[in-house]
């Protein structure tokens, strides 16, 4: 089945409409990045790790000096000028600019155990040209994301060029998702990824699974490791602008600025809702369908539909008993975590440092500029991939080559084993 047209996300709009404009109104100065600096990295917990190059970001975690050996991290964090100037105007920046490269997809819907349904992207062709064995990325996209964002078909695409099978996980109602039943999704709800990641490592079985999340998208990928804690199949997995605590993101999300991104999202999930609201025309209990199909913010829609949808007794039982910080410490397979230290909706102080340096399966990197799904900055910038795609793409080769290396070994071992147990015995007979 042909992947549906996309629907644009709040901010996206045509880069061929803006960047040009965009591009010529910026000073010549501006176009040639310089670096930026931060001389008090934070150190994680463990062995003294290899110092970095460099002293832009914060850093934590027992593995981190593994880091200072990828290529990506050898030059400073650059911000673009005066876009980095502000986090908003970075994080707005990137959304309508932001290139989106072109791909074909091949869509197939997986319906879940309650009758609800995902849509699954796939790159189209992918089947016939990498070998059964190819890595594969699951992408988990942000609050009413899709397929169709920005940042994960710049993710996407990079994954894709290294030889890895790449696919997005569009959650209900997202990317023009089919809603068969009166429920959305949740930052809690972790029962479709799951589905998924069984579907993907029972169709591949010889391959290793990994997963990237952004955002909400990030916030449910790390529930979900907490849950599965060490018969998590995943090989590794990453969490970008992760809000971690979603107390302290709602208390953020209503202050100032702010108000335009809540406001933009309310909208976003009000025209999800409206195309399937006959599904919701005879609901009992404690909903208030008025309320959603109104919403004003995004804590609007969630107090009208989805803490009712998911069993909590208020908005604020929800976001307390969603967040992602909770899960942390029970993650047993490989995690970066990537953050703005300057993320207008994803706090830094919701990051659960303690947690991340405490579990030795958990790496933290914190960029002092970004702002929410921006990272304007690096080689491609402004209108190119966001700076983090690269140490991503570092990141799980990197466990992929860790991976490939133990089972070389395993297998090297377990050859000598039937080596050993299947020689003949040869006995020697010796005359006196």
């Amino acid at each position: 089945m042909a992947a549906a047209a996309p629907t644009p996300s709040p901010f996206v709009v045509s880069t061929r409409r803006f960047a040009p404009r965009l591009r010529s109104l910026l000073p010549a100065a501006a176009m040639s990045s310089t670096a930026a600096s931060n001389p008090n990295p934070s150190s994680g917990a463990g062995e003294e790790a290899p110092p970095l190059p460099h002293s832009t970001l914060e850093i934590a975690g027992a593995r981190r000096g593994l880091l200072s050996g990828f290529a990506s991290l050898r030059a400073p964090y650059r911000a673009f000028p005066v876009l980095a100037s502000n986090r908003h105007v970075e994080t707005i920046f990137a959304a309508l600019t932001r290139s989106l490269p072109a791909v074909k997809l091949r869509r197939e819907c997986l319906r879940a155990p309650d009758d609800g349904a995902v849509a699954l992207d796939w790159v189209t062709g992918d089947d016939r040209a990498l070998p059964r064995d190819a890595p594969v990325l699951i992408l988990l996209p942000g609050l009413t994301g899709g397929s169709d964002d920005t940042y994960v078909r710049h993710m996407l695409m990079r994954a894709r060029s290294k030889g890895w099978r790449v696919v997005v996980f569009n959650s209900r109602g997202c990317a023009d998702s089919p809603v068969t039943t009166p429920k959305f999704y949740s930052a809690s709800f972790t029962g479709d990824l799951r589905q998924v990641v069984d579907l993907v490592i029972g169709r591949y079985p010889q391959s290793n699974v990994y997963a990237v999340g952004w955002s909400l998208g990030a916030n449910i990928l790390v529930r979900y490791l907490g849950e599965e804690t060490d018969k998590c199949p995943l090989s590794g997995a990453v969490s970008l602008c992760n809000p971690f605590n979603l107390v302290i993101a709602d208390e953020d999300f209503h202050k100032g600025f702010n108000n335009v991104y809540d406001r933009a999202l309310a909208n976003a999930l009000r025209t999800i809702f409206k195309k399937h609201a006959l599904l919701f025309e005879d609901m009992e209990g404690e909903y208030d369908i008025p309320k959603a199909a109104n919403a004003r913010t995004v804590r609007d829609f969630d107090e009208g539909i989805t803490r009712v949808s998911f069993g909590f007794n208020s908005v604020d039982d929800y976001y307390s008993n969603s967040s992602s910080s909770d899960s942390v410490k029970n993650v047993c397979i490989p995690l970066l975590c990537i953050q703005a230290d300057n993320d207008p909706i994803a706090p830094s102080r919701g990051i659960p440092r303690e947690d991340i340096k405490a579990n030795s399966n958990c790496l933290l990197i914190v960029t002092p500029k970004g702002g929410h799904l921006g990272w304007v900055a690096g080689d491609e910038a402004p209108f190119g991939c966001p700076w983090t795609d690269p140490i991503v793409m570092e990141y799980l080769e990197y466990l992929q080559d860790e991976k490939n290396s133990s089972t070389k070994n395993n297998l090297s071992y377990e050859q000598q084993g039937v080596s050993e147990a299947s020689a003949p015995h040869l006995t020697v007979h010796v005359q006196r």
